[in-house]
């Protein structure tokens, strides 16, 4: 697993696609870096990326309360099917119906719906088009059903209605912003299908 900083409080690294990040990706990151590590968040088992685990109590402490209050910054790169708009700001309701696995967007709040919101940029259309988002809330399988319920469904992600030949979604982890030691840190990678996008220039406030 690739690790792209760390230091006695954090540790940033990379999340192979097929890896859970609850189980697995901690029992990695003890054996690469020697020491007990606090998960903060999570990715689908099949969705890779950049991702951020705490390395002692107190950071993850910090870390929790920047992404209770929407300031540790996360953003993913997908492909979907059709051209959406070309940027958009979404407000849901989400529903998880936990026998199935699936998300859903609802139009009435009732037991078990939650609010869910997030932004993009479409930097590429056609047939497949490659979009840039911001998640303001961490919705189990936000991406995956808000596009998804506007026709967008993302290419690979067949439980959400694409016949796509790929067998997992084309959704990436691609940037992550924080504050740590003082200052404002930034970390970034992009898969191989996203690999020309220019995302530097697409940042999202």
């Amino acid at each position: 697993m690739e690790i792209l900083y760390t230091d006695k409080d954090i540790a940033v690294f990379i999340k192979p696609v097929g890896m859970d990040s609850e189980r697995e990706v901690p029992a990695e990151l003890e054996k690469q870096l020697g020491a007990g590590v606090f998960p903060l968040h999570r990715l689908d088992q099949n969705v890779g990326g950049v991702m951020v685990c705490a390395r002692s109590k107190a950071a993850a402490a910090r870390l929790s309360r920047q992404i209770a209050e929407n300031r540790m910054i996360k953003e993913y790169v997908a492909v979907v099917h059709g051209a959406p708009p070309e940027c958009g700001d979404w407000e849901d309701l989400l529903f998880k119906d936990s026998r199935r696995n699936k998300v859903f967007v609802v139009d009435r709040q009732r037991g078990g719906v939650k609010a869910a919101r997030l932004e993009y940029k479409r930097l590429s259309s056609g047939e497949r088009s490659l979009v840039l988002v911001r998640l303001h809330t961490g919705r189990s399988h936000q991406i995956r059903a808000q596009f998804a319920s506007r026709g967008y469904p993302l290419v690979g992600d067949h439980k959400y209605g694409s016949r796509a030949d790929e067998t997992a979604p084309m959704l990436f982890s691609c940037r992550i912003t924080l504050f740590h030691q003082g200052r404002e840190m930034v970390f970034q990678a992009l898969p191989e299908w996203a690999a020309g996008a220019d995302i530097e220039q697409e940042v999202m406030v």
